[in-house]
């Protein structure tokens, strides 16, 4: 196999040429430009990948056959928010998010620029174009050229003759300072307050209402620049546009500041690390493998320098799947989609819990939590006292790091049941040694968190100083695919999806008069409930994840459900604040509405009864009066549901709509007047 050929790297100054592409650009021009495509190995969304790797790749051959750069850099956008949104929140607020299928493939594209072995740059804060238009600054004041691979309309401002020009590659077309001209009438110096007037309708800038291009250059054109426009706005002839620009004067200069670019960003990277090299076989030949981009492999093979037939030896055996198949790849910047990674072999593999370990000393913890940051993803399953996360005892923790590889750390003194704890368990870790060593693992933005209903963890830990981040919950992603289908609970998502009846709570307490506390459940049995649940959890996670993406579920999960869990954790935390005597009283006025009705329902039944009673009213209504629409239950008496007397009632029957209303007082007093102050 050819190695790769590095060219000579030329000159940061005269005589040196810098491309600048327009990642982000390029990523929506890839994804609109093709169907949806994905890996055939897990069903990975590649269409964009695929577009954007090709765009590339003919560029990269383009100019290696003329232009020749001796720099070159991919920039991307950081994020959506900016420095913009600090002087205007509202800066691109009615932009959609991106497609669900799109969202895993932008870090694989950047993958592909790395692989490609071209510099790929981004920072937070800053759009591509600021960055775009400091480094095109910086490379002309030291006599660069400089060409802009874009054809985005707000990039036209920094075009200068004979030192900055842009390179619109779907059209095949270079944009200097006539083609500026023939877009927006004015020369590129003077593109901002164009834009500053006419506004920006997708990135939601104001602009001056009913001004366009042609008004607004003829405009700038005749008062020379925006501030002397605005400053002269009542000479304007046209009685319409003066009233607007003597309006919306302020709305024209935030546009100005919203449109013009920042071209002093502190850079990260010097434009000498950008040098043009030929991609590394060894990198590039791999991930176009890897992503099943068997078209461009052979091209780019071809052109490095490698035999087809040497194409297959190329990945290493530790990049390999089974039987020959590509491994997946993911994207190396994102947790947030453990599913393209998980063999599905291994996530489908019988659940046996004889390969659960039992943690007793703070090394084997130690070699866990190594292993949890290692593989990038912890699932956990914490076992407690009671159902109460703000009431509860932790009994133990268990952990679970991939499929079939989990451990139980039963912390000393929950077992409750036992007279000599520390004699019995004297081997066994404190909760607090045990929650100071995960707590930087929960609070770690790089490793990911699984957890089944992980708003109880949520709480849980929260009252324990530790605030889970990055978390996903295969509760909720059951949830937003199979609403109404099935139920979410860990037991029936197991058999479902697992083809596996896990453990339950009784199978370790037993039940009746049997049953034991959670506490006293011998240590072999909590390790194979808990440990078994966290591995279970992860499988779940693994393998509906991938689901969320191909059905187009997962701006649903990522920006509804999953940002609802601290929210709704941190108001279960929060509570609430209650009137003891303000409840006493209306608990006191409820009563006597009640009794009021008890009163009037006995004079409408002509006897006195319960009116609690279901079987006493029942008999009331169906057997004394004969009223029609009576049902018997099971157990053979009159069914009296609220549908049943709501029907009675609007037939124009008294007592059953007197009844209804007497549940309803009932029902406020026991559930919030009587039973809030024992919170």
């Amino acid at each position: 196999m050819a190695g790769p050929s590095q060219n000579a790297a030329g000159p940061v100054g005269p005589g040196g040429h810098l491309y600048l592409i327009d990642g982000s650009g390029f990523v929506f021009r890839a994804y609109h430009a093709l169907p949806p495509l994905t890996r055939k190995s897990d069903g990975l969304p590649t269409g964009a990948v695929s577009g954007f790797s090709n765009m590339l790749w003919k560029l990269l051959e383009d100019t290696r056959a003329g232009d020749k750069p001796t720099h070159l850099a991919v920039v991307f956008d950081a994020g959506r928010k900016t420095f913009r949104n600090d002087f205007f929140a509202d800066y691109k607020a009615n932009r959609s998010d991106p497609p669900d299928d799109l969202i895993p493939q932008f870090p694989l594209t950047r993958d592909a620029v790395r692989a490609f072995g071209v510099a790929c740059v981004e920072k937070a804060g800053f759009e591509a174009d600021d960055l775009i238009a400091t480094y095109a600054r910086v490379a002309v004041e030291a006599g660069m050229r400089v060409t802009v691979v874009s054809a985005d309309k707000d990039l036209m401002q920094l075009v200068r003759d004979g030192a900055v020009e842009m390179l619109d590659t779907v059209k095949n077309r270079r944009i200097g300072r006539e083609q500026v001209i023939e877009k927006f009438g004015v020369p590129p110096e003077k593109v901002v307050e164009v834009q500053a007037l006419v506004g920006d309708a997708i990135d939601n800038v104001p602009g001056v209402p009913g001004i366009g291009v042609k008004t607004a250059a003829k405009l700038i054109g005749e008062f020379g620049d925006l501030e002397s426009l605005l400053a002269r706005a009542g000479e304007v002839k046209q009685p319409k546009c003066r009233e607007s620009l003597i309006e919306y004067a302020g709305k024209a200069r935030l546009s100005a500041r919203l449109v013009k670019l920042d071209d002093n960003v502190a850079l990260d990277d010097a434009i000498s690390s950008f040098a043009v090299r030929d991609p590394d076989p060894a990198k590039l030949l791999p991930f176009l493998r890897s992503l099943e981009f068997t078209a461009l492999l052979r091209r780019a093979g071809a052109r490095l320098g490698v035999d087809e037939a040497e194409l297959g030896p190329v990945l290493s055996p530790s990049s390999s799947g089974a039987a020959g198949k590509p491994a997946p790849v993911l994207p190396s910047e994102s947790k947030g989609c453990p599913g393209a990674v998980g063999e599905r072999a291994a996530i489908l593999q019988p659940v046996n819990y004889g390969n659960y370990a039992l943690v007793t000393s703070a090394e084997e913890l130690d070699r866990w939590i190594a292993s949890a940051r290692e593989n990038g993803t912890l699932s956990l399953w914490v076992q407690t006292d009671t159902g109460d996360a703000m009431r509860a005892r932790i009994i133990g923790i268990a952990l679970a790091v991939k499929p079939g590889s989990a451990c139980y750390v039963p912390l000393a003194g929950s077992a409750a049941g036992e007279l000599d704890l520390a004699a019995v368990h004297s081997d066994w870790l404190g909760e607090a040694m045990v929650l100071a060593k995960l707590a930087p693992t929960l609070q770690d933005d790089s490793v990911l968190k699984v957890a089944h209903n992980i708003k109880f963890l949520y709480v849980l830990l929260s009252r324990h100083g530790i605030h889970l981040r990055s978390c996903d919950d295969p509760m909720l992603m059951s949830y937003v695919l199979d609403v109404g289908k099935t139920g979410h609970g860990l037991e029936d998502l197991a058999e479902l999806h697992l083809q596996h009846r896990a453990v339950t709570v009784s199978d370790m307490t037993g039940k009746g008069r049997d049953r034991i506390a959670l506490e006293q459940v011998e240590v072999s049995q909590a390790a194979r409930f808990a440990a078994e649940r966290a591995d279970i959890a992860l499988r779940l996670a693994l393998l509906l994840k991938p689901r969320l993406i191909a059905e187009r579920r997962m701006t649903v999960y990522e920006t509804l459900e999953r940002p609802l869990i601290p929210v709704l954790a941190g108001m279960e935390l929060a509570g609430i604040v209650i009137a003891p005597a303000g409840l006493a009283k209306l608990s006191a006025d409820f009563a006597r509405e009640m009794e009021r009705l008890e009163q009037e329902c006995c004079r409408l039944a002509g006897e006195s009864f319960n009116l609690g009673s279901p079987k006493q009213l029942g008999d009331i209504l169906f057997g004394k009066f004969s009223l029609p629409g009576g049902r018997r239950t099971r157990t053979g008496a009159w069914s009296t549901d609220a549908d049943i007397l709501e029907e009675l009632a609007a037939a124009g029957h008294d007592l059953p709509g007197r009844v209804l209303e007497w549940r309803q007082w009932s029902k406020l007093k026991s559930t919030y007047t009587d039973a809030l102050p024992g919170y």
